[in-house]
């Protein structure tokens, strides 16, 4: 890409969740961008968006939507980012997918900035954007990775409504809504109903017994730490949180890390927070992760059930460092390389 003052950016799947999201971060990091041009499918062409108080139409997204641009932010499904990223790599652009379309794609990198930066120019036109469940765990395991290798990772993830986008939070607060009233609740978006409730079910579910969602926690891992003999077993299930996601995680090392270690390393962490003092009642929650942008990590402890494992909780914000600010992060690193 050819250094510049100020880049022509594509935003597709701009009425979403994580479309609108990409350009509250841009605005928020002064992404310097000479000229914006917002896409999605035909049903959203007209509506408008507002980016630096200027007011945009949206226009409908097709293979000759990316003439002039430098960088393509895509936040609209695994299809459409599959039919048009090619388009746009064709057309000069460098693809940002937020999509699982080519992230196991081995000439693809998939990029998590302060993981693995320089995986980064290894790209042929297309970077992936990793899974926002396995953006959360893996920033507080990298340091601790580091410190000793890991080779087996257990988590189980509680995440909110909005990884399932925009529709999915509004069918939530419509239920908090309608039980107040004491009306049914009323599910599209999800198998059942959310309020109240837990869902063991996130993406569809494989012949191995495992989620889609649960099997890109481990292929994504081994991906992004380069390391294909890293186990991971992940159990994803939907909870009654309107944003930002926790996880429940326990990772074994090949040497004994202890408590007061973990927190040392995970204190000095690109992207993490440490919040753990249960005895004041700190700890990570949804509720002061969201609107930030960092993995929040605590009630660290040793597993008592076996000795060269660490057990901790995590909460992010899926929205945000989970999907917009970790690609809008990808962008900066890629206008500076």
């Amino acid at each position: 890409m050819i250094k510049k003052s100020a880049y022509n950016v594509a935003v597709v799947g701009v009425t979403g969740a994580v479309g609108a999201m990409f350009l509250q971060i841009l605005e928020e990091r002064t992404f310097p961008i000479n000229n914006l041009i917002p896409l999605a499918s035909a049903n959203s062409v007209g509506k408008k968006v507002v980016f630096k108080e200027k007011t945009y139409q949206v226009e409908e997204l097709t293979e000759d939507s990316f003439k002039n641009v430098d960088i393509a932010l895509f936040s609209a499904g695994s299809e459409r980012s599959a039919a048009f990223a090619p388009c746009a790599v064709k057309s000069g652009a460098v693809v940002i997918d937020n999509s699982s379309a080519f992230r196991m794609d081995k000439n693809v990198p998939l990029v998590i900035p302060e993981i693995n930066p320089l995986d980064l120019p290894k790209h042929n036109g297309i970077i992936a954007n990793p899974n926002c469940t396995t953006i959360i765990m893996l920033l507080p395991v990298k340091p601790l990775y580091d410190y000793s290798k890991i080779t087996r990772i257990v988590v189980s993830s509680y995440q909110s409504a909005s990884g399932a986008g925009a529709k999915a939070m509004k069918e939530l607060i419509d239920q908090a809504k309608a039980f107040a009233l004491g009306e049914p609740l009323v599910n599209s978006v999800f198998p059942h109903p959310l309020l109240f409730n837990l869902i063991p079910h996130v993406d569809s579910f494989l012949e191995n017994g495992y989620t889609k969602e649960e099997m890109k926690m481990f292929n994504e891992t081994r991906k992004i730490l380069s390391d294909d003999q890293i186990a991971v077993s992940a159990t994803c299930v939907r909870v009654p949180v309107l944003s930002s996601h926790s996880e429940a995680v326990t990772v074994h090392s090949e040497k004994k890390i202890t408590v007061d270690k973990a927190r040392q390393l995970l204190s000095n962490a690109r992207g993490v927070k440490l919040l753990d003092s249960p005895k004041e009642r700190l700890y990570p929650m949804p509720i002061n992760a969201s609107d930030q942008d960092l993995a929040i990590v605590g009630r660290i402890r040793e597993d008592i059930s076996d000795e060269n494992s660490l057990t901790f909780w995590v909460s992010g914000d899926q929205l945000r460092k989970g999907a917009a600010v970790n690609a809008v992060q990808i962008a900066e690193l890629l206008i500076k390389s």
